[in-house]
């Protein structure tokens, strides 16, 4: 399991998602030229995104296929992502296993 934070500057966890991002054969197969964002991302590692990165994932979330997210986890990733845009030296975190 994926967890997903809003993080500041020094760590502190400003906001999470109540739904983890499951890793499954649809999240690792994403082609990575058309989700650089979350086609980079590994099960085992965290993954940190600033707030020029976010723009990009905020763009692929609608388009991603069937099954690789739940609608809720989606729902999740756009507000967790706005809240990276709309505040100051924060950053969208990854948390791996």
């Amino acid at each position: 399991m994926v967890n997903v934070q809003v993080r500041g500057e020094s760590g502190t966890v400003e906001a999470r998602a109540k739904h983890g991002l499951t890793w499954g054969p649809e999240l690792a197969a994403l082609d990575q030229s058309e989700f650089p964002m979350l086609g980079h991302l590994l099960p085992y590692a965290d993954t940190v995104f600033n707030s020029r990165q976010v723009v990009t994932l905020l763009a692929e979330v609608p388009r991603l296929p069937p099954g690789v997210v739940t609608d809720a986890l989606a729902r999740e990733l756009l507000a967790l992502g706005q809240t990276v845009l709309d505040g100051q030296h924060l950053y969208l975190w990854f948390v791996g296993d």
